[in-house]
């Protein structure tokens, strides 16, 4: 199955021709730093499989034979990989379709934040239709690259 993604602000776009059976949630103290988050979500791509459609990731070396990928543009984190190894973990919130790649496990779940508990328990929350004009206001000013390829972007 190929899929197609990118990052926010459409400088790089990839397609990925098969994925591994690996998707997976990283707890790793590495991992949240390099995400700015509470985890990374991760599936391996094969590197034969994996082509740049558009642009090249910057890559930051996390440790000695580690490269972490991501858009010098927008500041999307991308990928991580052993440079050495053959093939590349790709963040699944890149996916144009994120949602199709179920996980399969969850890695270094000893660095796990307690707040991931407290989901779906937290007391307050706001949806996009609780904030219709908040909502609207960011889709008429974004600057998103949207969910599927295009043959240019930003566009003119």
């Amino acid at each position: 199955m190929t899929m197609t993604g990118g990052c926010q602000c459409g400088a790089l776009r990839f397609r990925a021709e098969r994925l591994m059976d690996n998707p997976h949630v990283c707890h790793c103290r590495m991992c949240q730093k390099a995400t700015g988050n509470f985890f990374a979500t991760l599936v391996g791509v094969k590197k034969p499989d994996l082509t740049w459609t558009r642009g090249q990731a910057a890559v930051f070396h996390s440790s000695d034979g580690i490269g972490r990928g991501f858009c010098r543009d927008c500041g999307t984190p991308l990928f991580f990989h052993r440079e050495a190894g053959g093939h590349v973990s790709m963040s699944i919130g890149a996916f144009d379709n994120p949602a199709a790649i179920p996980l399969e496990f969850e890695w270094g779940i000893e660095g796990r934040l307690p707040q991931i508990a407290q989901l779906g328990h937290v007391e307050g929350y706001v949806t996009e239709v609780d904030d219709a004009d908040g909502a609207a206001k960011a889709r008429a000013t974004n600057h998103q690259h949207p969910d599927h390829d295009t043959e240019v972007w930003p566009p003119a």
